[in-house]
This record gives structure tokens, C-alpha cells and sequence, in this order.
């Protein structure tokens, strides 16, 4: 569950909204609708902490994981397809790192080996050993060929970046989705593969979109 208590936003004299009080309930999809420039965008930002609120505060479930499509798309330039993808579920990427740096290392000592132990204990409790074919497979659904799964994001077409990003948020089954015009730059069978995925999908959903067959479908 994720709720807003007396959420307000104000710049200078001009007040975008307040006093907001809402509650999204799990397993369920929220279409956020309305005109440009009334704060849609504002407000995902909002729920995910990357603005403040002037007044009020977002409550969400503790250990809850909340995954936001990103709109940057020269973030990740210097990254390979499949890590960005991976870079999504921040908790097991930096886990994955953490534990091949112990691997590399040239000293390798018996305490890395009871610390390494661990890690790869609580790797493969979060589902690990999969992330990296389950990320293949996401690019691949979104209609990314193999070829390009290890090329640098810096190399690929813009509409594939978009489709990279996408892939990025949904990644790992986030407990919390919060999406900002996922369909922008979308052909249709992507859009397609999204609407079904989404309606598979268990857990929480917010969606900004101006594509009303798309909010018919998924909410």
C-alpha cells in the first residue's frame, strides 16, 4: 500500500495541489489523468521521493520496493543493455557487484570466503541466479534481438533506449510500478506486450498516460 497524508506542492505563489489525500491499495492499477502542466508528472515524482512536498508526507509499507520508469535517456550511455536492465532492482545489483569485486580480488583471503558465503546466500534468496536470463528475457519480449543485449546504450537507436528503460522498471517485480507515459515512443506491438503484461502483473501499478485505449486495458 502506498498513501499520500495532506500532500501539498506550492511554487512561490502558485499552487499545483494540496491537501491531497489518497490511498493506492496493492494488486491493483491507478490511471493518474489530466491536462499538461497540472502536475501528473510532478506528483510520481512526488511518491518516489525525488522532489519534497511543501507540506504532508508519503507513507509506503516498509521493505516495500518501488521501481519508476525513468525518462533520462543519456543516463546510462556508458552501460551495457543487460546491466542497465539489471541497475533496476538496485539492492540485488549492488550485491552482484559487491560479491564479483570479492571474487576478482588477488587476495582472496578465508574472511572473503566467509563474507562471499553470506552474500551468495542472500543472492540467491532474492532470485539471483535468474536476474540476469529473466533480464534477457524482458529485452527480448519488449522486442530487443540478443544481438544487442551487450552492446553499450550509447550504440543503439533512440526507440530502443526507451524500450531499455522500460525493461529497467518493470525488472525484478517491483512491489510498487510507477510509471510516466510508458507508451511514448511505443509501436504497437510493444504496447501490446505491456497491456499484457501488466494485467498479469500482482502487484501495485500507477500509470500517467494520455493514451486512453491503453488506461481502458490495464485499469
Amino acid at each position: 500500500m502506498l498513501s499520500t497524508s495532506n500532500l501539498s506542492l506550492q511554487f512561490g505563489k502558485q499552487v499545483l495541489f494540496s491537501n491531497v489525500n489518497i490511498k493506492f491499495v496493492n494488486n491493483s492499477c491507478y490511471g493518474v489523468i489530466g491536462a499538461n502542466g497540472s502536475g501528473k508528472s510532478t506528483f510520481l515524482k512526488i511518491l518516489t521521493s525525488e522532489i519534497s512536498p511543501s507540506s504532508g508526507e508519503v507513507v509506503a509499507e516498509k521493505n516495500k520496493r518501488i521501481s519508476f520508469l525513468k525518462q533520462d535517456h543519456f543516463e546510462y550511455d556508458d552501460i551495457s543493455l543487460i546491466k542497465t536492465v539489471l541497475m533496476g532492482h538496485k539492492d540485488l545489483f549492488e550485491l552482484m557487484e559487491a560479491k564479483d569485486a570479492i571474487y576478482a580480488k588477488p587476495d582472496f583471503s578465508e574472511e572473503d570466503g566467509i563474507k562471499v558465503s553470506e552474500m551468495e546466500k542472500t543472492f540467491q534468496e532474492m532470485d539471483g541466479w535468474s536476474a540476469e536470463s529473466n533480464a534477457r528475457e524482458t529485452l527480448s519480449g519488449l522486442g530487443i534481438k540478443e544481438d544487442y543485449h551487450d552492446l553499450l546504450m550509447k550504440d543503439v537507436d533512440h526507440d530502443i533506449k526507451v524500450k531499455v528503460l522500460l525493461a529497467q522498471a518493470i525488472f525484478g517485480n517491483p512491489d510498487i510500478l510507477i510509471l510516466d507515459e510508458p507508451t511514448n515512443n511505443l509501436d504497437i506491438k510493444t504496447i501490446t506486450w505491456l497491456e499484457d503484461f501488466l494485467l498479469n502483473f500482482r502487484n501495485l501499478v500507477i500509470v500517467v498516460s494520455h493514451n486512453r485505449n491503453f488506461l481502458d486495458t490495464i485499469c
